[in-house]
């Protein structure tokens, strides 16, 4: 009779003690952005070397105890009541003392790389599927990490909403192209507000934008050459000669009359003479040419001289 009783309270005692197990494992599973990675799973057992950081030890030294419930950040019956729902200073961890060490104020979190203005895509690892939509809020531009982040950093609109995308291979894939105004380390928070449930899920991850880099470069002294070029590449344009630089076939370049924008035109095949010339006047060989012309008139003279004699 002992024997009967205990094999029958033996089940019933066993799906007593796992019937908790059961309804929490299944529900406390559902989901959170692993690209941009986010803080929970980054300083997950899941995260990797990523779990090792100086940022993610504080984060879980700050908890307590490890981030191994990554996918279940979620707040029940918020009806997107958000910024009334978490508190300022506590929106990574949308107020829930379990994941307090996520709203560390650091600079040094895990983070992912990203370009303004370009297309995110965006990852949301998901246990069980939901539908809901999806809010992407990005910290405004001059946000300072090393202060605790509050819903007076985010702008009060999204810069992207996506509605019940298709779950693929256990996670959430969908695209949006970033503000481009925003330059260093920046908190991209994603807000997943389901209509199959009353959850809503926050996350925060972190994102590095490149600084951005000067127009154009400063030029030197005057008289450098440097100039501006299409598409702000710096180009060198030759700089015109000084006047009176010998030219290649050694004669000297003009120089701008007084009151002239430039060289005054000469006929082809001229040349100009050095500013040190003298002044114009009787060359030698003008002179030279005007005494052969006396000679020969005299030559000629005399010779018809001779012929009248004879």
């Amino acid at each position: 009779m002992f024997r009967t009783t205990a094999r029958r309270a033996a089940p019933a005692a066993a799906l007593t003690t796992l019937l908790p197990l059961w309804t929490a494992t299944p529900a406390a599973a559902h989901g959170a952005p692993t690209d941009p990675v986010s803080r929970v799973v980054a300083c997950s057992p899941e995260g990797g070397e990523r779990a090792g950081t100086p940022a993610c030890r504080a984060a879980v030294a700050a908890n307590g105890g490890p981030f191994t419930a990554w996918d279940n950040l979620r707040v029940a019956n918020v009806n997107g009541r958000d910024r009334e729902a978490v508190p300022d200073r506590k929106l990574c961890s949308g107020g829930l003392p379990a994941y307090r060490g996520l709203d560390l104020p650091r600079a040094d979190w895990p983070s992912t790389r990203v370009a303004p203005g370009a297309r995110l895509a965006l990852r949301y690892a998901s246990t069980i599927p939901h539908t809901g939509t999806f809010r992407l809020y990005l910290t405004k531009p001059g946000f300072d990490p090393a202060r605790p982040l509050t819903w007076a950093d985010l702008p009060k609109e999204p810069f992207a909403r996506v509605t019940d995308p298709a779950l693929r291979a256990g996670a959430y894939r969908f695209t949006a192209t970033l503000p481009s105004d925003r330059v260093g380390r920046h908190v991209l928070y994603t807000v997943w507000q389901n209509s199959s449930t009353p959850d809503t899920y926050y996350s925060c991850s972190d994102v590095v934008f490149p600084a951005r880099e000067a127009n154009a470069r400063k030029g030197g002294g005057q008289g450098t050459g440097k100039k501006e070029g299409a598409g702000g590449v710096e180009t060198t344009a030759p700089a015109a000669p000084a006047p009176g630089t010998p030219r290649p076939d050694g004669s000297a370049r003009a120089s701008a009359a007084p009151g002239t924008d430039g060289p005054r035109s000469r006929p082809q095949g001229a040349r100009t003479s050095p500013a040190s010339a003298p002044a114009p006047g009787p060359s030698s060989r003008t002179l030279a040419g005007g005494a052969a012309a006396v000679l020969v008139l005299t030559g000629g003279a005399a010779l018809v001289m001779r012929l009248r004699r004879r």
